[in-house]
């Protein structure tokens, strides 16, 4: 395991695509145009995200020439770590903008409400149904389904993705919230009830 972080600083989110205007159809997201899906998003970004944080990006980051992601980028607040998505060509030939790119990355993340005070966190772009340390009430964050992989209840995962919440990131805290209402049971927990 890594070095536990402080979570006050910390955002996920997943699947921008910017500049994909096909993606405004298929995710029948609500713009009428590329440009005014990409500055929301640049927008709701940097209202949440301080110059300093840092930002889990879980893939399909955006479709544009390594040219422009270096401009998106460089009006970004906090420093990107991105997961590799399906949609990653552009980005990779733009690899220095980010703290770095990864295919799967595990994270722990200080939380005195953790057991040990840390929290174990699996991010990939797809959504696994286990993943390691599963069973021990880790959690686990993903992107690429875009809102249409419905959430298990009894899972601690779900999908980061701006589909999802409103074209916003969201803070180790959102995150933390949302699991909270989950209705997770250790695999051992399950059988013996």
């Amino acid at each position: 395991m890594n070095t536990p972080q402080s979570p006050d600083h910390i955002w996920f989110t997943a699947d921008h695509h910017f500049g994909h205007r096909n993606v405004i159809e298929y995710s029948k997201r609500p713009f009428s145009s590329v440009e005014e899906m990409n500055e929301t998003m640049i927008t709701r970004w940097n209202e949440k995200v301080g110059k300093e944080d840092t930002v889990y990006h879980l893939g399909d980051f955006a479709l544009m020439s390594s040219g422009k992601v270096r401009e998106l980028v460089a009006r970004l607040n906090g420093k990107i770590h991105l997961i590799s998505g399906n949609h990653e060509s552009s980005a990779r030939d733009a690899a220095d903008c980010f703290a770095w790119i990864k295919d799967y990355e595990e994270l722990t993340v200080s939380d005195a409400d953790a057991h040990k005070g840390e929290r174990f966190i699996v991010l990939f772009h797809y959504a696994m149904r286990v993943w390691n340390a599963s069973h021990y009430g880790t959690w686990h964050l993903y992107g690429h389904s875009h809102g249409e992989l419905p959430d298990d209840e009894t899972s601690l995962s779900f999908d980061v993705g701006v589909d999802c919440h409103n074209f916003y990131p969201l803070s180790y805290n959102d995150v933390k919230a949302i699991m909270a209402k989950k209705h997770w049971k250790a695999p051992f927990e399950a059988r013996n009830t």
